[in-house]
């Protein structure tokens, strides 16, 4: 039988990690968090609420400075200490030509083989894996790369529902690894709330692409999955003018999704 874990990002929350860490548990709906490596002051108290509360832990990497590749791989070491279940890295630039992704990714291949924890490749913007055409060509040079499926990054830069992407996405539902359940729309990344009847029909295309997901995945012999409702506070989350106050409750906008996903594979 599948099991599906669902997961809180840390992103966006208030208070200090153990007030964060204690809300999440008193959810009731959340298996485990999701958050880039601690600072190092923090590092103790990060294991220590891990274990206190039986979380299991996606661990977020964001290459970048001087050497993508050398980054990629001192931030994927370090996450490996914290025994993560999954590493969910945004890799590369979409400016970065494509015969320099090709070694960025032979390298990440070659780190996560070596550190022995499953790397996903999120389909963000402003990486490598920005669109699914270009994701969709990793995947076929690279047989062995996984993603994290945020579909709602592709929905902002093609300003659609990817009516017009079939073949890709067939491709990127079979090397889903992890879901970022967030529901895009055709100007931007983030619906202001997907329970909102007039996002019904973008809430809808994106929960069929994650049942495809599913279904390709158990095809593979999958029967474990792992999906985060990652809305973003503003900057993603919508605010009005000029008092910049949020149109909705973070918080409750991602336990929404988290409850709703609870049935998905029932």
């Amino acid at each position: 039988m599948s099991q599906l874990t669902i997961y809180k990002a840390l992103w966006g929350m208030q208070g200090s990690l153990e007030e964060q860490f204690a809300a999440i548990a008193a959810a009731g709906c959340y298996q485990g968090i999701e958050a880039g490596l601690p600072r190092k002051e923090e590092a103790s108290q990060f294991r220590e609420l891990l274990d206190r509360y039986g979380f299991q832990y996606i661990a977020m990497v964001f290459t970048g400075e001087d050497d993508h590749a050398a980054s990629f791989e001192k931030q994927a070491t370090a996450a490996a200490e914290f025994n993560p279940v999954l590493i969910n890295s945004h890799s590369a630039k979409d400016s970065m030509p494509y015969d320099q992704q090709q070694p960025f990714f032979e390298h990440a291949l070659r780190v996560e083989r070596a550190i022995g924890i499953p790397v996903a490749h999120e389909t963000h913007r402003g990486r490598a894996m920005f669109t699914p055409w270009t994701t969709a060509a990793l995947l076929r040079d690279f047989p062995e790369l996984k993603i994290t499926a945020d579909f709602s990054h592709w929905c902002c830069v093609c300003e659609s529902l990817l009516a017009d992407q079939l073949d890709n996405l067939k491709l990127a539902f079979e090397r889903a690894y992890h879901i970022h359940a967030r529901v895009g729309y055709a100007e931007g990344p983030q619906v202001p709330h997907p329970a909102a009847p007039e996002y019904a029909e973008e809430l809808s295309a994106h929960e069929a692409w994650w049942q495809e997901i599913f279904k390709a995945r158990a095809a593979a012999g999958q029967t474990e999955f792992t999906l985060t409702p990652e809305f973003g506070p503003p900057g993603y989350l919508h605010t009005l003018p000029f008092t910049n106050q949020p149109v909705a409750n973070l918080w409750d906008v991602c336990l929404w999704m988290a409850k709703r996903a609870q049935s998905y594979l029932k």
